[in-house]
């Protein structure tokens, strides 16, 4: 190889490099949802993405919720946690829709939030609080099901706690 393709090559990974780091520093995030992420782990052929863009001035976080081979989806949130942990709801993604309603392949949801969209621990905090909080870690999305059929958690459909769960990171990670 010469020297001056090995460099141009060199220069080009070191630009992408960069435009990834940019991209995270913009306020770009993103989580891949399975059942493998949820607490407890649920057996099911449902997965999603989520995909997050803050605008330049952190007053809207802009959103959309793809998921795929699920049914009966009532709800889907951001929640504060970690990993290895439930945590309470802080802002809406989708719902809450009636049990039962059905099987789900594509976009599920999407829109904007705002601080005045902010609930529960997070209610009357600012975006940047939320912002924040992704940054660290310690935010995921949810999507929750329920056949509307006693009882529940009897498996894909019905998992009102939730099916499919992703942690939420920067594009870079």
């Amino acid at each position: 190889m010469k020297k001056t393709t090995l460099l141009g090559m060199l220069v080009l990974v070191a630009v992408l490099a960069t435009a990834g780091i940019a991209l995270a520093a913009a306020g770009n995030f993103r989580t891949h949802l399975s059942g493998d992420n949820e607490l407890p782990l649920r057996v099911t052929l449902a997965q999603g993405e989520a995909i997050f863009q803050l605008n330049e001035d952190g007053s809207e976080l802009s959103y959309k919720l793809i998921a795929t081979n699920i049914q009966n989806v009532v709800a889907a949130h951001i929640h504060l946690g970690l990993e290895s942990e439930n945590g309470p709801v802080v802002a809406f993604l989708y719902g809450n829709a009636p049990a039962g309603g059905g099987r789900h392949n594509g976009v599920l949801s999407q829109g904007v939030i705002t601080s005045a969209d902010l609930i529960g621990p997070m209610a009357g905090m600012s975006l940047s609080d939320l912002i924040s909080a992704i940054e660290a870690g310690n935010a995921y999305v949810n999507v929750h099901t329920n056949d509307g059929v006693a009882p529940t958690n009897t498996g894909p459909g019905d998992f009102p706690g939730g099916e499919i769960r992703g942690q939420i990171f920067g594009h870079e990670h």
